[in-house]
């Protein structure tokens, strides 16, 4: 059995700030773009990764008080978002800190063998960024 990734969600309070966020500060394409009234389904991923998507989203699947609990650990920064791969991890940095991105920790190496930088998107949601030792 061969299992891929397909697709990831990140729950996002501002769909429109998320989307300037991914699309413009980080350079992911828009893939899709689907609102129903106040929800909305935005998906992007890079053009490297065709095959995987990222669903940033302000839909809570859950009872008022699920809903009210993920968005008091959302507004805490304490939900993950994604972790991403560059080829240019000090470039990818400046390109966020000059779209005035939340930097969390500067690029740095890592014990585990990585350099890498950590953000928050508008929504509080941790972002990491590496490129992995030749």
């Amino acid at each position: 059995m061969n299992l891929t990734l397909s697709t990831c969600f990140v729950i996002v309070h501002d769909p429109e700030a998320a989307l300037r966020f991914y699309r413009d500060a980080l350079g992911l394409d828009l893939r899709n773009d689907v609102a129903r009234g106040e929800l909305r389904w935005i998906t992007v991923g890079a053009t490297s990764q065709p095959e995987v998507g990222i669903v940033l989203t302000n839909y809570l699947n859950g009872s008022p008080a699920d809903n009210e609990a993920i968005a008091g650990l959302l507004a805490k920064g304490a939900l993950n978002g994604v972790h991403f791969h560059s080829d240019d991890l000090d470039a990818c940095f400046q390109r966020l800190r000059g779209a005035g991105a939340e930097i969390v920790q500067e690029p740095a190496d890592q014990p585990w063998g990585a350099r890498d930088f950590a953000v928050r998107d508008p929504s509080g949601n941790l972002v990491r960024i590496d490129q992995p030792r030749a």
